[in-house]
C-alpha cells in the first residue's frame, strides 16, 4: 500500500506522515512503555486487526521508528521495540495524553476498553516536578491485576511496568476506583475512605503522593 502523504515541505506534516495514520500513535504509545510481543500489542489495542498491526509495525520498522527484538530470558520470544527516533515522540505523547486529560476526557463511554497498564504513562504525564524537589521515593502501584511502580529522584520520575525491589510505599486499588479516579469523580482519599483503595508505607512519601501526580483541572471546549 502506497504510503499517503500531506505532500507539504513542513516539520508538522512530515511527521504527520509517519505517525498520523490511524492506531499509529497508540501503537508507540504501548511501546514508550518497553518491548511488546505481537500477542502483548493486540491484547493493548482491541480493535485493531492482526493484518492492520502487522501493517503498522512494517511501517514503523520501514521508516526506523521500531526494530525487532528477542526479550531477555526466560522469555526469549520476538519483540518490537521503539528505536532512538521513536523514544524521541514520548514528549509528543505525554503532551497529547495532558492534553486529552484537559480537554477530552470525561466519562467512560459504553464500550470503551481500558487497561491499567495505561497508568505507566498517565503517572508522568500527570507529574509534578517542582512537588518532587528534594523527594527520593519509590512509589509501587497495585491497580486490579496490574502492577506497576515510579521511581522519583529530585524532580524528575521514571515509571515502570512490574513490582519495584523495595518500595517506600504501596498503593493498592480496584481498577473500577482506579478509573473513577482518572473521571475526577472521587479522590484517592474518597476511594481510601470506601475501601476500595489502601496505601501502606513511609508516611512522608505518602504524606506527598497526592501532589506529585496531579491531574489538570478539566475544561470545556465549547464556548456556548
Amino acid at each position: 500500500m502506497e504510503q499517503r502523504t500531506y505532500n507539504q515541505y513542513c516539520a508538522t506534516a512530515r511527521t504527520l506522515d509517519l505517525v498520523g495514520e490511524r492506531w499509529t500513535l497508540l501503537l508507540i504509545r504501548e511501546l514508550l512503555t518497553g518491548p511488546k510481543r505481537f500477542g502483548d500489542l493486540q491484547a493493548g489495542l482491541r480493535g485493531l486487526g492482526t493484518g492492520l498491526l502487522a501493517s503498522r509495525l512494517k511501517h514503523l520498522e520501514r521508516e526506523g521508528l521500531a526494530r525487532k527484538v528477542t526479550l531477555p530470558p526466560p522469555a526469549r520470544t520476538p519483540a518490537y521495540a521503539l528505536t532512538e527516533a521513536g523514544e524521541e515522540l514520548a514528549p509528543a505523547v505525554l503532551a497529547l495524553a495532558r492534553w486529552g486529560l484537559t480537554w477530552a476526557m470525561d466519562e467512560r463511554r459504553a464500550g470503551e476498553t481500558f487497561h491499567a497498564g495505561w497508568a505507566v504513562l498517565g503517572l508522568r504525564a500527570c507529574f509534578a516536578p517542582n512537588a518532587a524537589v528534594g523527594l527520593r521515593a519509590v512509589y509501587e502501584f497495585h491497580i486490579g491485576d496490574e502492577v506497576l511502580h515510579a521511581r522519583v529522584v529530585d524532580g524528575t520520575v521514571e515509571t515502570i511496568h512490574g513490582p519495584a525491589p523495595y518500595p517506600d510505599a504501596t498503593v493498592t486499588m480496584t481498577q473500577e476506583a482506579f478509573v473513577d479516579v482518572t473521571a475526577r469523580r472521587l479522590t484517592l482519599t474518597d476511594v481510601i475512605e470506601a475501601a476500595t483503595a489502601t496505601v501502606t508505607g513511609d508516611e512522608e512519601a505518602l504524606r506527598r503522593l497526592p501532589d506529585l501526580f496531579r491531574l489538570p483541572t478539566p475544561r470545556s471546549r465549547r464556548t456556548d
